[in-house]
């Protein structure tokens, strides 16, 4: 199962680059990732990724988000009712919904992300469970 690691974070330089490049995929524009830098109480980075706990798909009512063959929670963008309820319990803030559409968005492990870092701290691991 496929998932994304942060290797170092405190090597981010809060470039914002995976941001950006995680955001134009989805929606074309900046402003909302499925990945975010934010900063630490010690003022260290903090990169926030999706880890693939499945949280998020327990607590979807309408059964939009499932497994796929390689591990990822996937939204159903057919089944889901932009209920937010994925929104609110993922415990990293980063299911993200833009106001102009009608789903939110997670992050598939797809590795756009990866490949903009300038520090190479950022890869596509096969989660062990």
């Amino acid at each position: 199962m496929k998932k994304l690691v942060v290797s170092d974070s405190s090597l981010c330089m809060n470039c914002l680059s995976c941001e950006i490049a995680c955001s134009e995929a989805f929606y074309k524009t900046y402003g909302n990732p499925c990945i975010k830098i934010d900063v630490k109480k010690d003022n260290s980075p903090n990169v926030k990724a999706c880890n693939q706990c499945g949280l998020c798909a327990k607590k979807c009512p309408e059964g939009a988000i499932k497994q796929n063959a390689k591990g990822i929670y996937m939204i159903d963008k057919k089944a889901c009712t932009g209920c937010l309820k994925c929104v609110e319990a993922c415990p990293k803030g980063i299911i993200v919904k833009a106001e102009d559409k009608p789903n939110p968005s997670k992050c598939i492990a797809c590795g756009i992300c990866v490949k903009v870092c300038p520090m190479g701290i950022l890869e596509i691991q096969e989660k062990l469970d």
